[in-house]
């Protein structure tokens, strides 16, 4: 295919028309933040002059990714939240600033100002959420949002609020019923779970914190030993668990549990660009249980090639498009430094 393992030099919007219908398995991208940045190219997203427009734009380019999913295909969607502004080019360089996101800054010389006038300055927009329920209204099953945690934020110097340690990913589907391989990032069990899942309830005395309770006090969420339940005076088999059980019923090896919704990945810098990527652990599940091995990753704002570079080693394939060149070359570069691909 012409698409196949390849960054292409195109607006997203057109270069998508050049994609099959159903052609791709999954798409992981994080797309500019509003306002937050010039990328010194014409055809770029994100300095709309409301958010409004902006939210329009990313729907054509997503109604576009939907047409080349396959039927059971995904979109993992990582987008961030922009406030707004009293003056149009008046923003701090400092990465402490009120408008500094965590990919980007603020040009300098742009002409853009993140001032929305339906909107109250240094309202926070909403832009994830608007986003969200733009694309659930235009065909998505909005099926989760997670939270991505940042142990190590940008520092902020506010002092009218907490400083932002977070953003979203979204996992949208095509279909009401999709390609999810729950089991490839199961998570191993706690210790803490363990002992609490080793506890037989019918000899705690726990806590009556329910006012008018009446059917008995509060107990723990429940029990395993030796692969049964124990509630009341009856045993019920576990048919789910997957941990292994030594001769006094404890568990060897853990067990595993379904991924939760908050993911917790530190930011990290990348010295070859002057913008920060996403980070390579932030995406690995997106792609693990959102694609099949030989499968085709889409992001179509493809940056520096941190999806594409994971898609590959995950033995999954990529396609995507980027319109600066420097950042191709730079994800090219990557491409060949980590995995002696040739492009």
């Amino acid at each position: 295919m012409e698409f196949f393992n390849k960054i292409i030099n195109e607006n997203c919007l057109t270069g998508l028309k050049m994609i099959p219908d159903g052609a791709v398995n999954c798409c992981v991208t994080s797309p500019p933040y509003y306002g937050l940045r010039d990328y010194g190219t014409s055809d770029q997203i994100g300095l709309e002059s409301s958010p409004e427009q902006f939210i329009e734009k990313l729907v054509q380019v997503f109604k576009e990714v939907k047409r080349v999913l396959s039927d059971d295909g995904t979109l993992w969607l990582n987008i961030g939240d922009s406030y707004n502004g009293y003056k149009g080019n008046q923003y701090s360089n400092s990465a402490s600033s009120e408008y500094a996101g965590f990919r980007d800054q603020p040009a300098r010389n742009s002409k853009f100002g993140l001032e929305s006038k339906n909107i109250k300055p240094k309202d926070l927009i909403g832009i994830p959420w608007m986003l969200a329920f733009a694309l659930r209204a235009d065909g998505w099953y909005l099926r989760q949002d997670i939270i991505w945690h940042k142990p190590n934020p940008m520092p902020e110097s506010v002092t009218d609020r907490c400083t932002k340690s977070h953003e979203y990913i979204f996992l949208l589907s095509k279909s009401q019923k999709y390609f999810y391989d729950y089991e490839s990032i199961k998570t191993e069990i706690s210790d803490t779970t363990i002992k609490r899942l080793m506890q037989d309830i019918r000899w705690q005395e726990c806590s009556a914190r329910v006012p008018g309770k009446t059917n008995g006090n509060m107990k723990a969420v429940g029990t395993l030993r030796k692969g049964y339940e124990h509630r009341g005076a009856g045993d019920k088999k576990l048919g789910s668990h997957s941990g292994n059980y030594a001769a006094d019923g404890s568990i060897i090896g853990g067990g595993m549990a379904n991924k939760k919704s908050v993911w917790t990945v530190t930011t990290k810098p990348f010295s070859e660009a002057h913008f920060a990527t996403f980070p390579e652990d932030l995406i690995v599940d997106c792609i693990k249980a959102g694609c099949p091995e030989n499968g085709i990753v889409l992001d179509p704002f493809m940056g520096a090639g941190t999806t594409a570079l994971v898609s590959r080693k995950l033995n999954r394939n990529y396609t995507g498009f980027e319109l600066n060149t420097d950042y191709i070359n730079i994800a090219n570069k990557r491409l060949y430094d980590e995995l002696g691909m040739f492009l």
